[in-house]
């Protein structure tokens, strides 16, 4: 783990040096604090919310040093007594939220709870001087949104939203290639994440189907939208630099008739001011393409997910390949007399190139637990990462918004940031 965590850091300071102050200082300023001068300070942290998603984060936060999981919390029983067996019983458990933020006054939560329990948890930690990392996506309403930024402004505690990709090495790299010009103007960006499942969660008892397969029901969920789109709409945002102005787009539910109210596919384009967009589509009954976030200018396309990058006029290729290319292009590329007046633009066939060449199992997620706790250390408020995630859901809601009222929807006014 130390070798990991140590090969990482090397790679961000290098990627510093490279990047340049002033690219740290614009698009991504938090990467700065994977590097953050330690003070030996141990940091007390409860867990709100212990069900997969907490858990999951817990198997990064248990590995930093000097990070004392105080306290856990979640009003399911059996999430809580299985949290309790693998956190360990120095962590006091609680099942509401509000009595151990007053009773064990931790310096910082982490809020991995659904969807619609977001915002009024994380404001009552704002308010009780208490740091907040918060899970995607932020909230279900415009309103709440607003409100949670202006809580972490006037409170001035930090206040960070769980989008692992700004911390993700292969992506930031790609934006730092994106910046230096090498695809040229990025004319549009085309994102999915396709899965083949229901979605569901079993039930021990029906009285608990809302309360378990939350996800389903508009009362407490966003679907598609909030759960899996929020993640490339912010990837998108950070590549055009600037958030979407408007949005239109269709869902339906035409697989899983199940009883669910959320669509189980989703398609929408997003404009934003440089003129280009974001297509997307979601769907849960085919997983043939997985996911993917494509990149595409003039000069070249990324995938992100995939790392890797397609020049659009590659150099010529060396000997034999460059004779068999050519013996290809005189028997498909050449038009007869009296033929056809165009030949087919067919898809790329090469491997194309990776966007680093270092693997690393971390998604981002690792490095973004170690930055909070870090943050949290040294008291560092940065607002940026916050923007990102703010940004990220209002445009996430407006897709939804856009899909459920069949309407363009445009940016809303009177946003705090």
């Amino acid at each position: 783990m130390m070798k990991d965590l140590i090969d990482r850091r090397d790679f961000i300071k290098t990627f510093s040096i490279i990047a340049g102050s002033s690219m740290l200082a614009g698009s991504m300023p938090w990467l700065k604090t994977v590097n953050a001068q330690e003070t030996g300070k141990v940091v007390r942290l409860g867990i709100i919310g212990t069900g997969s998603r907490g858990m999951h984060l817990h198997l990064f936060l248990k590995d930093i040093p000097d990070l004392d999981i105080c306290c856990i919390c979640d009003d399911y029983e059996p999430n809580l007594q299985a949290a309790q067996a693998a956190v360990g019983p120095k962590a006091r458990a609680y099942t509401d939220y509000r009595i151990m933020l007053e009773k064990e006054k931790p310096d910082a939560v982490v809020i991995a709870t659904p969807l619609y329990e977001h915002a009024h948890m994380t404001i009552d930690a704002l308010k009780a001087g208490i740091h907040v990392f918060c899970e995607k996506s932020m909230a279900k309403t415009y309103e709440d949104c607003n409100e949670m930024v202006k809580t972490h402004l006037s409170t001035g505690k930090i206040l960070y939203i769980g989008h692992q990709r700004l911390f993700n090495i292969k992506f930031q790299q790609a934006y730092k290639m994106i910046r230096e010009g090498k695809l040229g103007n990025i004319t549009q960006i085309r994102a999915f994440w396709h899965r083949n499942n229901d979605w569901r969660r079993p039930v021990p008892s029906p009285d608990l189907e809302r309360k378990i397969n939350w996800r389903m029901y508009h009362e407490y969920s966003c679907g598609l939208m909030t759960e899996l789109a929020s993640h490339h709409i912010q990837v998108a945002n950070q590549i055009y630099n600037e958030h979407p102005e408007c949005v239109w787009g269709s869902g339906s539910i035409n697989y899983w008739k199940d009883g669910r109210e959320v669509n189980d596919n989703v398609n929408l384009v997003y404009k934003y001011p440089c003129k280009s967009h974001l297509v997307y589509d979601s769907l849960i009954s085919n997983k043939h393409y997985g996911l993917e976030v494509q990149v595409q200018g003039p000069q070249g396309t990324m995938e992100l997910e995939s790392g890797k990058m397609w020049e659009e006029f590659p150099p010529p290729a060396p000997g034999i390949l460059q004779l068999i290319n050519n013996l290809e292009h005189k028997v498909f590329d050449v038009i007869p007399i009296g033929g056809a007046s165009w030949v087919p633009d067919s898809a790329v066939n090469d491997k194309g190139q990776y966007i680093i060449n270092k693997v690393l199992e971390d998604d981002g997620t690792k490095m973004q637990m170690e930055a909070f706790v870090a943050d949290v250390r040294n008291n560092r408020v940065d607002s940026e990462i916050t923007k990102q995630g703010f940004h990220s859901t209002i445009a996430t809601l407006m897709g939804f918004n856009a899909i459920m009222n069949n309407e363009i929807v445009y940016w809303p006014e009177g946003l705090v940031m």
